[in-house]
């Protein structure tokens, strides 16, 4: 089978999939203080939410700039994880004197079970969809959505041909990566992304593109911050690149073997933002910005929210999420923001200085 269809059942696979059948660790994590440092959702990573609330009390600003500029009090969250995002923002803004709406659509049960406990305290102002809206105006936010969609892998042949890169069982049961001719569908549009090079792997996000075509579809008013790891395309198909991004992650350990232990870890391939601001743009939305995580948490304040005082050990945990956010040899590098909208005339602060879209 395609590898786009095995890495779906293996992340989604009702009671089977990594994100469908997380009961055992989902509730050794829900046991954690809420001011550790807990992992993913299935103790496997670590999302920048779960670091502590400096994330998010960074981002609450973005947040309440957007909701002025659609006149909306509306937000929409895909993929919460265990809810801490939502969590810290809501009472941020209600800090900040903006009382919000919050929406999430999540398709992990277990997941959106945490999420339900984690912000039960918010009563009715929090909501879980079941759907897509068919029109939107307010702020959606996406952190760590996209590197989680089922990808298509190729690979090119000695003679300039576009192969697919599919799943399939030895004779000993296990599975292991084949070969077919890829559809010449496929094999355009790679061939439009990258030159050839004998022996060259990598993937194609045609579900993340198809979403943020969705996107565009029906968000009337107002912006999408979607923040992930990737490269734009002409750093995802670097020559240097010949492995392609796909990783599994478990137990905080992350390899290239992501046929093993289906259903165990989890899945992830990097984001080609070139891809996805250009299904932006053909939907008939603005590109507002695209930024290193680091630098678009410092623009828009991160500083203003650091604590003074307290005891050392505190200190010092904060100053260690503070790395770990926008560290170039940690998440402030590798994982970027873009923002994309409709209707609205706003500078976000988090693209103010160093904004790259020139690089898309």
């Amino acid at each position: 089978m395609s590898f786009e269809r095995w890495m779906s059942e293996a992340l989604y696979a009702p009671g089977l999939g990594y994100y469908a059948a997380g009961n055992v660790k989902l509730a050794r994590m829900e046991s954690r203080s809420a001011h550790a440092v807990p992992t993913g959702p299935q103790g496997d990573f670590v999302t920048a939410p779960q670091i502590g609330p400096l994330f998010a009390r960074t981002l609450a600003s973005q947040v309440a700039a957007v909701l002025a500029a659609s006149e909306s009090t509306h937000v929409l969250e895909f993929g919460a994880g265990t809810g801490a995002l939502a969590a810290d923002l809501i009472d941020t803004l209600d800090g900040l004197g903006v009382r919000v709406t919050y929406d999430i659509v999540e398709v992990s049960a277990d997941l959106q079970a945490v999420q339900r406990t984690h912000l039960a305290r918010f009563g009715d102002r929090v909501c879980w969809r079941d759907a897509l809206p068919t029109a939107f105006s307010g702020c959606v936010l996406a952190n760590e959505l996209l590197d989680a969609m089922p990808v298509r892998a190729f690979a090119w042949d000695d003679q300039g041909g576009v192969m697919e890169r599919g799943v399939a069982l030895d004779d000993a049961g296990a599975f292991i990566w084949s070969l077919r001719p890829a559809d010449p569908a496929l094999a355009l549009l790679i061939g439009e992304r990258m030159p050839p090079m004998a022996g060259y792997v990598s993937e194609v996000n045609l579900q993340a593109e198809a979403w943020i075509t969705s996107l565009a579809g029906w968000l009337t008013r107002g912006a999408a911050i979607l923040i992930d790891y990737g490269f734009p395309q002409s750093e995802f198909y670097h020559p240097q690149r010949a492995g392609g991004t796909l990783m599994a992650h478990i137990s905080h350990h992350a390899h290239a073997e992501v046929l093993a232990a289906p259903g165990i870890q989890d899945i992830t391939a990097h984001v080609d933002f070139t891809a996805m601001a250009q299904a932006a743009l053909d939907g008939g939305l603005d590109l507002l910005g695209y930024i290193s995580q680091g630098r678009f948490l410092m623009n828009a304040g991160l500083g203003n929210h650091l604590e003074t005082g307290g005891d050392i050990r505190r200190q010092t945990q904060m100053l260690t999420a503070v790395n770990t956010l926008t560290s170039e040899a940690e998440m402030g590098e590798l994982f970027k923001v873009m923002a994309v909208g409709r209707g609205i005339d706003v500078a976000l602060s988090g693209f103010s200085m160093r904004d790259r879209r020139h690089m898309l």
